[in-house]
């Protein structure tokens, strides 16, 4: 009898555990006609665009600031981060709330992007490495390739592509007063 209620939880078990998806989520977004991929761990929300406040003399990426529940949140032009044309705003325009980490804190950071799509599971199989060239963007924005059958995804290397310390120097930030140093640590 012990035997059996074992075997039947130990089932039970292995069952479960096929049920869960193995692969790495993925939220897919549009740019410029292209689409990328993020990884949902690093999402915190998204919101429908509904305008910013501005910041003068700040570069093209770097779009203004939200009133996230009273937290100011930096956003980031994607597409103008990539070293693209601004992103037009229209309906589906969206801002994709993200928790990037730099020296050990955890910062809210927004990106402008044209649209955002679906989540897909992606089995590790299913993900290249990085191409040396050909791709549009900085390669080491770059994370990997997902290969959906006849096309690629760019998956992206989140934490690159708004690495606080190389915005903050673009921006020139990195030598003035801390009042200014606001713009990106919300």
């Amino acid at each position: 009898m012990m035997g059996s209620l074992l075997t039947q939880s130990t089932t039970r078990a292995a069952i479960r555990a096929e049920d869960l998806p193995q692969g790495r989520q993925f939220l897919t977004l549009t740019l410029g006609g292209e689409i990328f991929a993020i990884p949902i761990e690093n999402i915190r929300e998204i919101i429908e665009f509904s305008g910013l406040t501005e910041i003068p003399l700040m570069p093209n990426f770097l779009r203004g600031v939200i009133n996230l529940r009273g937290a100011v949140v930096p956003v980031i032009d994607l597409a103008a981060r990539f070293g693209r044309a601004n992103t037009e705003i229209s309906r589906r325009t969206c801002i994709v709330i993200l928790e990037v980490t730099q020296d050990e804190t955890v910062l809210a950071l927004g990106i402008m992007v044209d649209a955002v799509n679906e989540v897909l599971t992606i089995e590790p199989s299913q993900i290249e490495p990085a191409p040396n060239f050909g791709a549009q963007i900085r390669a080491d924005f770059i994370d990997g390739m997902i290969s959906l059958g006849e096309r690629f995804v760019i998956a992206l290397d989140i934490q690159r592509v708004l690495a606080v310390d190389e915005m903050s120097a673009l921006i020139g930030l990195s030598g003035s007063s801390p009042e200014h140093a606001v713009a990106l640590a919300p």
